[in-house]
């Protein structure tokens, strides 16, 4: 028989669970709230007055321009793996020459967008929670707001543009990347027909999966931006906050650009469904 003091303590658990469980419910609701309202005002400012011509041109260069190298190593042997892993399944058929349609779908539609995003997450929104979460600690922040200029229009605005712009064009350049990797690695590797893989790589794939992907990666920065610059703004103090808000930025922006891609998925499949019928080549 239970002791009335073990039963206790299990009562205790189990509320303590629960109060843990609804704080951090609270809590993530709260977050979210927040990064609305913060988006929000992003908007607004951009509506109002576009950042200048200087902001935006350096975030551009940082954020797209220096990115282009790590992207397009990424893409590139992204493809070639694809070609390995996926090679001898396909040779077990006699189907060598499909490759192509694997592997450019794939690019396309997931790996791409979904990789490009990753990456830059690690390397662009990483870099701008610290930064700006250095400009916070260091009162920057402040001092700009009461010169009487917004730190938002100054600071968010230009970042949140950018990533909207060059995450889309980095995404293509580590599909184009992925899709020669695959090729090449298909071709002068594994002595693929060429006529054959390229036919039936285009033939298997279409305008529509290359627009799948480029959707998806402008979601993908928004977020990317938003999250980041969110997370810079309200770090706490001293050089572990500051590694802290970088660190939660990257996190968060994993995992919101994996649950946006399940339901952009779902969202545009329908779309495209409505609007060509199912099994449709667009």
């Amino acid at each position: 028989m239970a002791s009335p003091n073990s039963a206790t303590h299990s009562g205790l658990g189990l509320t303590n669970g629960v109060a843990w469980v609804g704080g951090a419910v609270i809590d993530a609701t709260a977050s979210f709230g927040a990064m609305s309202i913060f988006f929000v005002q992003t908007l607004s400012w951009l509506v109002r007055r576009w950042p200048s011509r200087p902001l935006l041109v350096a975030s551009l260069y940082q954020i797209g321009v220096r990115s282009v190298p790590v992207i397009c190593l990424t893409g590139g042997f992204i493809g070639m793996v694809l070609a390995v892993q996926s090679y001898y399944q396909f040779r077990t058929f006699g189907m060598e020459s499909r490759l192509g349609v694997m592997i450019n779908l794939s690019m396309y539609r997931e790996l791409g967008p979904v990789l490009a995003a990753t990456m830059l997450a690690g390397r662009v929104g990483s870099a701008i929670a610290a930064e700006l979460g250095t400009m916070k600690v260091t009162e920057q922040i402040d001092a700009l707001a009461s010169m009487g200029a917004s730190p938002i229009q100054h600071l968010v605005a230009p970042r949140f543009l950018a990533c909207l712009t060059m995450i889309p064009l980095l995404t293509i350049a580590a599909v184009a990347m992925g899709v020669l990797g695959g090729a090449f690695y298909c071709i002068y590797v594994f002595g693929v027909d060429p006529y054959f893989y390229l036919q039936n790589a285009q033939q298997g794939t279409s305008s529509w999966d290359i627009v799948y992907g480029v959707i998806k990666s402008f979601f993908f920065g928004g977020a990317i931006a938003i999250i980041s610059c969110y997370r810079g703004f309200h770090s706490s103090a001293g050089a572990e906050g500051v590694g802290r808000a970088a660190t939660i930025s990257f996190v968060q922006s994993f995992v919101t650009i994996l649950v946006l891609d399940l339901f952009l998925s779902i969202g545009l499949d329908r779309l495209h469904d409505a609007l060509w019928g199912q099994g449709a080549v667009v």
